[in-house]
């Protein structure tokens, strides 16, 4: 029998061996899936359910008294993960219980990943001393999500937002913002609300960020709004920036031309300009088939309707090819023609004398001026403004009988708002019916504005030309001729002379110039387009894309045109080119008005929207005013031989003319043109001399250049001239045996030079004073005064030998207006130089001839009567001008 200590000892031996003789059979349990959360920037992992591992080869518990030993086969000795790039990793806490946890190696980003999943196991200590053997469990699903923290703030998706809105409406919606948010969970990412911070203003904004106006919107109030806009995210973060929305408040659409300036500067000598480089058409989005513009250029308040050449009729009608035998029947009132003088006119430089007609004024055109048998065919062409009309007839030019009958034989008037030619047969035509009366119905008669009337008359036809267009008579009356007489006809213009205590009838009212009769050739349509041409008006020069798809049609004078087609894009192209030209070189300066006048048609062929017009101006700028200078030695002297020579003295020899005036020179203009004006081809020389007694010691004289029709004026050039006398009483006796004494006054002819009549002017008193006026072209020519030609003859008498005086020498004072064309001259002064010397010595022979007979009998009386010698006066002797 063992004792008890022997018996113990025998079980723990036992026990140990049976330890000893135990294998490590089972293998670690964990769950089979597993959800933890983590929260980013931590690293604690919590697991649902607890990460536990357990293992049954773990021995079993007795009670305390016992003395138990464990062995690693039942103890867990790790976990380990599976998967790749795994940011997490587990850890045993105990040992014996198998318990773990899971922890984030590195800080975790929910927004670069909110969700992480991998496998685990675990494994227990294996067995025997070293720990081999060790089992594994089965691998577990683990599902980590990573919680967000609100670390970031909302942020717009664009920098500013846009809007137009249109006035008078309200909006569900005018635009909307978006903001965004980079936290990745739904509550910090997501924005929960907007808002507007801008304080008062007529919009609100949703939690979607949908901007509405509050009121109707007032484009004459306010055109733009400029909002400041803020988001918030769920977590109340705002945004890191606002936004700028910017609404544009657009005026209820309405049909029109849009990007047109009113007012548009030209400035003279630029050529063209563009009128509506911009513009371009708001049809509000309506569908349409055709366009149709009017464009108007309104120039009748610039002299005869436009900016025109500055020549006289007469001269324009030779520029533009016109040939001989054109009279001119209310020329500008001259010594020459001066059945105008008493006429209201406009007084101007610009151009023709416009002369004035109020119903109570009429003149009589001189006998021999225009033949009373017009040779067939002729011409008759006139400026006109007039209207209204009335019911009385109103003659523009009318040949009548003198006396008794008054019959009119033919004129031309206008009644009713009509043009009526009356031509009567004369009656030494053969008795038939033949027209007599032709009768034009036209607006342009009484619409106050001027316009160019041109009558081509090749009987029995009669054309008429309106601004350039032709029109056919609507009426046309025949007639018999006149019955034989032998009474005289009278010509008059403004009303029909009849004679009687009435005398005139048929009174005009309105303007008239440039009244022309042409005998023996009619007028063609180039001449007749020529008269009329405005040197200003509307111009297009078509891109060749649109140049087929948009018409375009101009007036004569080209101060209108009409466009049309059917494609919005080729048409504002086109507009974009059409621009103003003004080819003078001194335009009138003002105003010129515009007008755009446009007809939309849609596809039921009728006017569906309608666009108002558009007006606006060009303002022509006042060109740079030309100046004239005259220069050169102001006082010299001469001896008195050298003014008796033939050649005469130089009056101005070292003169100089500057100025600012540029011409362009047309060669193909023949040398005999005498227009006077604005781009004079051939210019002209304009002399006026006004001699007044003064003693020869003395002479002074004065030069004054001028352009343009007198329009640009030089300064005063002033020469005086000394005469320098020798005493030489052997010539003085040689002079009086030979000199004839001239008689005081000389009457002079009126002379024709280049086509310009000499005229005489009134005699001045005081010094002498010779006005010398020059109109050349270039104004590069010298005005040399002709010869001065001086005969004296001495005779002393007794009171001048007492008195000790020499008597003063007269000069002819009647006036002298000489103008010269230097082309003519030049042209004819060799061939017409000896004819002219030869004529001009015969004349002087005659003259001196005369005058020697009055001046002999007259000085053998005062040598009788008084017994002494007496000095004779000098005299000038001016015949041979």
């Amino acid at each position: 029998v063992l004792t008890f200590r022997q018996s113990a000892l025998h079980i723990n031996l036992c026990i140990q061996t049976v330890q000893l003789l135990q294998l490590n059979k089972h293998k670690p349990w964990i769950e089979t899936t597993y959800h933890g959360i983590v929260t980013e920037n931590d690293d604690k992992v919590l697991l649902d359910p607890p990460l536990i591992a357990l293992d049954k080869d773990a021995p079993l518990r007795y009670a305390e008294s016992f003395e138990v030993t464990f062995t690693k086969e039942g103890e867990i000795c790790g976990f380990r993960i599976h998967g790749q790039n795994v940011p997490f990793a587990a850890v045993v806490l105990d040992k014996s219980t198998g318990e773990g946890v899971i922890r984030a190696k590195d800080k975790l980003d929910c927004e670069l990943q909110k969700e992480h999943t991998f496998t685990i196991q675990a494994y227990d200590c294996g067995e025997g001393p070293d720990g081999g053997n060790m089992k594994k469990s089965h691998k577990a699903t683990v599902h980590i999500q990573v919680n967000d923290m609100n670390e970031y703030s909302p942020v717009f998706k664009e920098k500013s937002y846009k809007a137009t809105v249109i006035e008078g409406k309200k909006y569900d919606s005018v635009l909307k913002v978006e903001a965004v948010d980079a936290d990745c969970s739904f509550q910090f990412s997501q924005i929960c609300s907007y808002e507007i911070v801008t304080p008062d203003v007529p919009f609100t904004i949703d939690k979607d960020g949908n901007i509405k106006n509050t009121e109707k919107l007032n484009y004459s109030k306010e055109r733009m709004y400029k909002l400041t806009v803020t988001a918030y995210d769920c977590g109340k973060n705002r945004a890191s920036e606002d936004v700028l929305v910017k609404i544009n408040i657009k005026p209820t659409c309405k049909p029109s031309w849009q990007g047109f300036n009113k007012r548009i500067e030209y400035e003279p000598g630029t050529g063209s300009l563009a009128l509506f480089p911009s513009m371009h058409l708001e049809t509000c989005e309506e569908p349409i088939t055709s366009i149709q513009v009017s464009i108007m250029l309104e120039t009748n308040h610039i002299g005869k309707g436009c900016d025109r050449d500055t020549y006289s009729e007469k001269s324009l009608h030779k520029l533009c090819g016109a040939s001989a035998g054109t009279v001119e029947l209310l020329p500008a009132p001259s010594n020459s023609a001066n059945w105008t003088v008493g006429l209201p006119t406009d007084n101007g430089h610009d151009s023709d004398q416009v002369f004035e007609f109020n119903g109570t004024q009429a003149i009589k055109v001189p006998e021999g001026v225009v033949s009373t048998t017009l040779k067939e065919p002729f011409t008759i062409s006139v400026w006109m403004r007039h209207g209204p009309g009335g019911r009385e007839k109103e003659t523009i030019l009318c040949n009548s009988d003198k006396t008794e009958m008054n019959r009119h034989h033919y004129s031309l008037y206008v009644h009713n708002c009509r043009l009526v030619l009356l031509l009567r047969q004369e009656p030494t035509e053969s008795e038939n019916y033949k027209p007599a009366e032709f009768h034009w119905k036209l607006d342009q008669v009484c619409d106050k504005e001027w316009h160019h009337y041109v009558l081509n008359i090749e009987f029995p036809t009669v054309t008429l030309f309106v601004d350039g267009a032709t029109f056919e008579p609507f009426l046309v009356t025949e007639d018999y001729p006149l019955h034989a007489s032998k009474i005289e006809t009278q010509l008059t213009i403004g009303a029909c002379w009849q004679g009687g205590s009435a005398l005139m009838t048929q009174y005009f009212r309105g303007n008239l110039t440039g009244l022309m009769i042409r005998s023996g050739k009619l007028e063609n349509k180039k001449v007749i387009d020529c008269l009329y041409t405005c040197k200003e008006g509307l111009d297009v020069q078509l891109p060749e894309e649109v140049a087929s798809a948009v018409k375009v049609e101009f007036n004569p004078n080209q101060s209108s045109l009409t466009l049309e087609g059917d494609d919005i894009e080729s048409f504002e192209k086109v507009m974009q080119h059409i621009s103003y030209l003004n080819s003078r070189q001194f335009p009138t300066p003002g105003i010129r008005h515009l007008r755009v006048t446009t007809t939309v048609k849609c596809f039921n062929e009728e006017t569906c929207i309608s666009v108002p017009d558009s007006e606006g101006y060009v303002m022509v700028l006042q060109p740079e005013e030309p100046k004239i200078s005259l220069s050169g030695i102001d006082h010299f002297a001469r001896g008195a031989a050298e003014f008796e020579s033939t050649e005469g003295v130089t009056l101005f020899p070292e003169l100089r003319i500057v100025s600012t005036i540029t011409r362009e020179v047309e060669v193909e203009v023949e040398a005999e043109t005498e227009a006077e004006g604005e781009d004079d081809p051939t210019g002209t020389l304009g002399i006026t001399v006004i001699l007044t007694n003064k003693a020869l010691f003395d002479r002074k004289f004065k030069l004054v250049c001028s352009e343009l029709n007198g329009r640009y004026i030089s300064n005063e050039f002033k020469v005086e001239v000394n005469v320098i006398h020798t005493a030489n009483p052997m010539d003085h006796a040689n002079n009086a045996m030979v000199q004839p004494q001239f008689i005081n006054q000389v009457q002079h002819a009126s002379v024709d030079l280049s086509g310009h009549n000499l005229a005489y002017m009134h005699q001045a008193s005081g010094a002498a004073t010779v006005v010398i006026v020059v109109c050349v072209s270039f104004l590069v020519f010298m005005i040399i005064l002709g010869v001065f030609r001086i005969r004296a003859a001495h005779q002393g008498t007794l009171r001048d030998q007492e008195n000790g005086k020499e008597n003063e020498m007269d000069w002819d004072d009647s006036a002298l207006t000489i103008t010269v064309n230097p082309m003519e001259h030049s042209s004819e002064e060799e061939g017409d130089e000896e004819e002219e010397e030869s004529e001009d010595g015969e004349e002087e022979d005659d003259i001196t001839s005369a005058e020697s007979d009055s001046s002999e009998d007259e000085g053998g009386e005062q040598e009788d009567q008084q017994g002494s010698s007496r000095q004779q006066q000098l005299e000038w002797d001016d015949s041979t001008y």
